[in-house]
């Protein structure tokens, strides 16, 4: 239970202050729910990841779906994505998923220590 809370936790928190502040406020908000939750090493590190993961997934589809993948096809060439807009929302899923699992892992470790 407390896994599925720190997942949504840093989901929603992340999301507000995304809204005030700048990208890297993932790594914080993902840092203060795994000092808050304690959970097992590997499983703070995934909370934090997914959260971030499916979050980030579903804003970047949504911007992406909003204006008919025109810029994120245009990255995409620019990146070697083959043009894919779909890899480049998993790319960017995928690092904010991996800032945010090593900032719940690093509180994790912080608290046991």
């Amino acid at each position: 239970m407390k896994f599925i809370i720190a997942i949504l936790l840093t989901a929603f928190l992340s999301f507000v202050a995304g809204l005030y502040l700048p990208w890297w406020e993932i790594a914080v908000i993902s840092f203060l729910v795994s000092a808050a939750i304690p959970l097992p090493h590997r499983d703070s590190f995934i909370a934090g990841a997914l959260g971030i993961f499916f979050l980030w997934g579903i804003l970047a589809w949504w911007i992406d779906f909003k204006n008919n993948s025109i810029l994120s096809q245009k990255v995409a060439q620019i990146l070697p994505l083959g043009g894919s807009s779909y890899l480049l929302i998993l790319v960017t899923a995928l690092v904010g998923a991996l800032i945010a699992g090593f900032a719940a892992l690093a509180a994790s470790y912080l608290r046991k220590s």
